[in-house]
């Protein structure tokens, strides 16, 4: 339990004073001058927590209203303050270390004046973010955490990112805020970037500059300012290559290798290349009738689809020659057992599906190995990971098309997976958890049998750069620096302004096969691929209609089979890709937040497109208007909360609106400023706000139809409000969700889940939320819909209505019903207790 708030000022103030007094009496000399900086670095330090003091107890005062549930207290706010507090108790650590040590003949002045003024300058910065939290409070409506426009506030934000000084969070404070075991780990992966960033230039292997980096990082293990400042400087400067041959060098055999060693050992790891073939899945509601899946086919055309499959034990199928003939060689030793009497277990009941992390744009399975072979021991099941095709050389929708197509190809060939197709979990993190939720959504709009649940671990749920109290700590996060994030957005988004320039480089990512074989094909195909509305052309006589016109009217309608040609499907054909040829217009049509020069850019899209029949018109129907999103509308508000926060939000500061540049900051303060500015080219494009890309803001309609979903977030993460707003979203509509949060651990937790009990533990949870889809009660077949309803006293003949009809008539008749599809209530366990709607949410439910 941390101290109160008043006590741990009182103790700083105390510390600050008590030190500032006897070192301002000390002598010249070297010694006298890190004591007067170590004066110097105390008064500040005091001065700074008299100004944050009433702003701390003020954002205490009011922060659990934005809170998902009173059992779960997370949300950016709460976690602004939690950095602020764990910065005051280091220091006040460090001042009574001071205090014992200052009279020993050992004791080093400068070191620890320096350490002072680290956690000074990170004081320093940490008021300008609260400063800006603020300015959050006074511009948002009640309950929202994400100010939901990309000018005003959001651009203030990203300009004085751009600026301000970040050094500190990444030299001697580096991972301050989170648990103590995991610290050395972050101070180990500054010190690689740094020096991995000294070598990036030589255009060696990935491997090569790892060799080179391992020689020259001694001077950044014993300089931290230095390496504070190189790390600053390599974060807001290079381009997203360098983080994809970074982060891909945990990819080699070499380093892959020592990973397995000490990873759980499984009979079953193979990877596997699918060919991009179209095949047939039944329509859940009339089994009857087929709807043709289509191989992905998005920017860089036909390809095969990646994927990693992990079992524990060898099962049946799993040594099939039709599963075997699908492997590719990966340069290492099989890890197959083929020998006739080895033993073959059962099918299991249980598939996990999962989609790794990595911004879009870097990783493989292979990084994420170590906790998924310990998923498929513990979970007794086969792990299906899905190696889809990164940005920017595949930007938007590619990796979706690939997911979904792995999810279909999986519910086809079951047997092959040693798997008997009874219930998938998607599991991922990150990234994956995105693809988690829009393969979903697909899968819904497909009309093709929806998953059993989904886990998804610290999700990106919004991919625009709107300004939230959580994403203002990318300003010191070490794994997810705001300007890396965004140029990972823009990549998947195909609006980073570095991928042509950047094509030249090609070849110092041979390190992984398959993103080199993306990149070469680029190469051939030209620059038309890096621009979305340039699409590859050809014959689509062969191409079937998968999806109805029925559909274009509603999301969940169900496709009926005809043997006449839809008057949507290309006529002069594109197998480019069916998902991104209409951007445009389901853009247009259906984000209630598109500013007006945005909405002109879809207009634009949408003119060569009309005839296209794409998955994301689909699922969108015309009648959808900003109010179908329920993200934006909290517009009840108690007067005395909304007093309560007139007392700690405040306005921008007056007399300065009209110039280039305003003031963000009271008078008399400003935060550090570093010496070049970030390049934050953040183009504006209206595809980051389609629901495929940015599910948070899909229609009330689309969020209906997924199936439970797990949410497992970490309080320090950056994209926390990601997490707390979508469950909030899915509540409101009544779908099943829980949310767990994870204390003191960084975004990425479950890469590091061999380093530490803590991260070991959190990756256990995401594990145990696994299990729960499983385990959870199964409904009949027939339930099996875009939403599970049931009264416990109806007949399975009956469950072929609309959902939506059931629901309304549960709520008509109280008595006998039990509702799978209500708003959970977490309890103290964690688990969630379901209960049906009020009869005033079932009425807003559309018939």
């Amino acid at each position: 339990q941390m101290m109160d708030t008043k006590a741990v000022f009182t103790a700083l103030y105390d510390v600050c004073e008590e030190n500032a007094n006897f070192f301002s009496g000390t002598t010249k000399g070297q010694a006298g001058d890190a004591a007067q900086r170590l004066v110097d670095a105390m008064t500040t330090i005091q001065e700074h927590a008299r100004s944050l003091e009433p702003v701390i107890s003020g954002f205490a005062a009011i922060y659990h209203h934005f809170d998902f549930d009173p059992h779960i207290p997370a949300n950016g706010y709460r976690s602004l303050v939690k950095v602020v507090r764990c910065c005051l108790l280091h220091i006040i650590h460090k001042g009574r270390y001071i205090t014992s040590n200052r009279r020993s003949i050992f004791f080093r002045a400068s070191h620890n004046a320096a350490e002072m003024e680290a956690y000074c300058s990170a004081l320093c910065q940490l008021r300008a973010l609260l400063y800006l939290a603020q300015r959050l409070l006074h511009d948002n409506s009640h309950g929202n955490l994400f100010f939901q426009e990309e000018s005003g506030l959001s651009q203030s934000f990203l300009r004085e990112y751009a600026s301000m000084h970040k050094g500190c969070f990444y030299g001697r404070c580096v991972g301050f805020q989170f648990t103590p075991a995991i610290r050395p780990c972050l101070q180990s992966i500054a010190i690689s970037l740094v020096a991995f960033g000294d070598n990036y230039k030589k255009h060696q292997s990935g491997i090569g500059v790892a060799a080179s980096s391992f020689l020259t990082s001694g001077k950044y293990a014993i300089d931290p300012e230095l390496r504070g400042q190189e790390y600053e400087r390599i974060t807001q400067n290079l381009d997203v290559h360098f983080w994809k041959t970074f982060w891909n060098v945990t990819e080699t055999e070499f380093l892959s290798s020592l990973v397995s060693m000490t990873a759980t050992q499984v009979k079953v790891n193979r990877a596997l290349s699918v060919p991009p073939l179209p095949f047939d899945l039944p329509l859940v509601t009339d089994p009857t009738h087929m709807v043709t899946v289509s191989p992905p086919a998005a920017h860089i055309g036909p390809g095969p689809v990646q994927m990693r499959l992990i079992s524990y034990e060898l099962r049946e199928g799993q040594d099939s020659e039709k599963l075997l003939a699908l492997c590719r060689s990966e340069g290492g030793p099989i890890s197959l057992s083929l020998g006739l009497k080895t033993k073959r277990s059962p099918p299991s009941p249980w598939l996990v599906l999962h989609f790794h992390g990595g911004g879009f744009v870097a990783q493989t399975s292979k990084s994420h190995e170590p906790y998924l072979r310990s998923w498929s021991q513990d979970l007794n099941a086969p792990v299906l990971s899905v190696d889809y095709s990164l940005a920017p050389e595949a930007p938007f929708p590619r990796a979706l098309e690939e997911c979904f197509y792995a999810y279909c190809w999986a519910i086809k060939n079951h047997n092959l997976l040693g798997w008997t197709g009874e219930r998938v979990c998607l599991a991922g993190d990150s990234a994956g958890g995105n693809l988690c939720v829009t393969v979903s959504m697909r899968a819904a709009a497909h009309g093709v049998r929806m998953p059993d649940g989904i886990v998804a671990a610290y999700p990106a749920t919004l991919l625009t750069v709107y300004a939230s109290p959580s994403r203002l700590l990318t300003l010191m996060d070490p794994l997810l620096p705001l300007s890396v994030l965004a140029r990972c957005l823009s990549a998947y988004a195909g609006t980073d302004p570095q991928v042509e320039k950047q094509v030249e480089k090609v070849s110092t990512f041979s390190m992984v096969r398959r993103d080199t074989a993306l990149l070469l094909r680029d190469f051939k195909q030209g620059a038309s691929n890096w621009i979305h509305a340039q699409l590859y052309r050809g014959s689509a006589d062969s191409v079937r209609k998968s999806i109805s016109e029925a559909s274009l009217t509603s999301p969940h309608a169900d496709p009926p089979v005809s043997g006449k040609a839809s008057e949507y499907s290309l006529e002069k054909g594109s197998l480019k890709s069916q998902t991104c040829q209409d951007l445009g217009t389901h853009t247009n049509s259906g984000a209630s937040n598109v500013q007006k020069n945005a909405s002109q850019t879809a207009n634009h899209l949408s003119t060569n497109t009309v005839n296209h029949n794409s998955i994301l018109d689909i699922t969108l129907t015309p009648e959808s208007k900003p109010e179908d999103v329920s993200f934006f509308l909290c517009k009840e508000v108690d007067p005395s909360v909304s007093e309560s926060f007139s007392s700690v939000a405040i306005p921008p500061p007056g007399g300065e609106e009209d110039s280039e540049k305003p003031r963000e900051f009271p008078e008399g303060f400003e935060p550090l400023r570093s010496e070049q500015l970030a390049e934050m080219n953040m183009q504006s494009s209206p595809i980051v706000r389609n629901p495929y890309m940015s599910p948070l803001l899909a229609p009330d309609s689309m969020l209906r139809g997924l199936p439970p979903i797990h949410i497992v977030a970490c309080h320090l993460d950056p994209m926390l409000d990601d997490s707390v707003m979508f469950a909030k979203r899915l509540r409101n509509v009544g779908q099943p969700v829980t949310l767990c949060v994870v204390d003191d651990l960084p975004h990425g937790f479950l890469s590091l889940s061999q380093l530490s009990r803590e991260t070991r533990e959190a990756a256990n949870v995401c594990m145990e939320r696994i299990r729960d889809v499983f385990t959870m009660k199964d409904p009949p077949p027939e339930l099996r819909k875009h939403r599970k309803l049931e009264r416990t006293n109806q007949k399975p003949s009956a469950t072929k209505r609309d959902h939506t009809q059931l629901l309304k008539e549960a709520v008509q008749k109280e008595e006998g019903l039990f509702v799978i599809g209500g708003a959970p209530v977490v309890n103290e366990e964690g688990l969630a207790d379901f209960y049906p709607p009020t009869k005033s949410e079932a009425e807003k439910i559309p018939a």
